[in-house]
């Protein structure tokens, strides 16, 4: 999750926001571009390394505004929570939370004890506004720095 508004503006809350879950039949077509757009094309991470074929056994999680997609995110069988991702003209307005905040609440319903993840380095204090806890040192995952993160659910 990188980018945003430019230095100093304040992007309007989100309205008319509706999170979808589902497998990845039926949120692929509208995942897999947003996932394109921030990893591959403006992060510069090889495609290669987007598609670990853990998607078809994850659940995934993708934010519309006005029936548009907007931002994504999925939720491994082992309460990993990963490629969360939103669109740049997005950033900022709460959409991201909402879509953490639904793979939470997935995890939770399903019994799991924690959900982590693994933050790029300037994303830890969105995290930690949602109670995820960083721990471990910083390493680098496709060039970018990236620390772990884990939040308790019971």
């Amino acid at each position: 999750m990188s980018g945003g508004p430019p230095r100093g503006a304040r992007p309007a809350r989100a309205t008319g926001v509706e999170v979808r879950t589902g497998d990845w039949d039926a949120m692929c077509a509208d995942a897999a571009p947003i996932r394109l757009e921030v990893f591959v094309i403006e992060q510069g991470c090889p495609e290669s390394e987007e598609w670990d074929g853990h998607d078809e056994r994850s659940v995934h999680a993708v934010a519309y505004v006005d029936g548009a997609p907007v931002a994504t995110g999925r939720l491994l069988p082992d309460a990993h929570i990963g490629r969360m991702a939103v669109r740049a003209a997005h950033r900022g307005t709460g959409i991201g939370a909402r879509v953490l905040l639904r793979l939470v609440e997935i995890a939770q319903a399903r019994g799991d004890a924690a959900v982590e993840l693994s933050s790029q380095c300037h994303a830890i204090g969105f995290y930690a506004r949602h109670d995820f806890v960083a721990y471990g040192e910083v390493y680098d995952d496709c060039g970018i720095p990236h620390r772990m993160m884990r939040r308790a659910l019971r």
